[in-house]
């Protein structure tokens, strides 16, 4: 079964860090990605650009908008995510704990909802 890992942090606490400590966790999140890689479980894994530049869309009465920066002000922003394949929850739990984030941020570990167009 497919599971996505959402990773939650802090960017301003990221961003404070010296830079040793973050080649040392970017190095962590490239060891995962290498060990999932050759265990056949990631699907996919990405990193996102800070949420300062993201843009909010919205259609309400069809009518188009957009609104810069994040939806919402938070602690915690989405960086990034792991697309698994793990065989039950408690798999894609073990594997979301490997994740560094996992020790100063948050993953929110969801299964994929496998849909098919009707009628095919």
């Amino acid at each position: 079964m497919k599971y996505i890992c959402l990773i939650y942090d802090d960017e301003k606490a990221f961003e404070s860090l010296p830079q040793e400590q973050v080649d040392a966790v970017m190095s962590e999140y490239f060891d995962l990605s290498d060990a999932l890689t050759g265990s056949g479980q990631l699907i996919a894994a990405e990193a996102l650009q800070p949420v300062s530049s993201a843009t909010v869309v919205r259609v309400r009465s069809g009518r188009l908008s957009t609104t810069d920066g994040p939806y919402a002000e938070t602690k915690e922003q989405l960086g990034g995510f792991y697309l698994v394949e793990a065989k039950d929850l408690d798999e894609a739990i073990r594997i979301a704990g490997r994740i560094p984030s996992a020790r100063f941020g948050s993953i929110e570990v969801r299964p994929i909802f496998e849909c098919q167009r009707p009628g095919t």
